[in-house]
């Protein structure tokens, strides 16, 4: 069974950085891709960057380029966000997901529904 356990939400102050992990479990990964969502209140959740396990290929939502990083420890089957110069608007849970590969390329990837789920870290940015 595949579990997913997010960590590292916090509060910072705008233009702060954090960095979450995403320690998977229950399977191999290797025909898998990794994303980050999130939600904020009274919102619905949005995709905000993604990984191709195997290859490494990276896709970003466009609110986050440039600021984001998301990236994969094969070793420890872990994912990771760093989200650098952070604003208010970043304030929401962030969701870690998965789902399997089976061909195509981003953006459609992200766009897939993704089978698995974390519970969710409260990532909140004071201004």
């Amino acid at each position: 069974q595949v579990q997913l356990v997010e960590s590292g939400g916090g509060l910072v102050q705008a233009g702060g950085s954090l960095r979450l992990s995403c320690a998977a479990s229950g399977r191999t990964f290797n025909n898998y891709v990794m994303a980050w969502f999130h939600q904020a209140p009274g919102k619905e959740r949005e995709f905000v960057a993604g990984i191709m396990w195997n290859i490494g290929s990276t896709y970003y939502a466009d609110s986050v380029k440039g600021r984001f990083t998301i990236s994969r420890d094969k070793a420890k089957n872990t994912v990771y966000l760093q989200m650098n110069s952070l604003k208010p608007e970043d304030t929401a849970v962030y969701y870690c997901a998965a789902t399997q590969y089976d061909g195509g390329s981003w953006p459609a990837v992200a766009s897939r529904p993704y089978d698995y789920w974390g519970q969710g870290t409260q990532v909140t940015i004071s201004s």
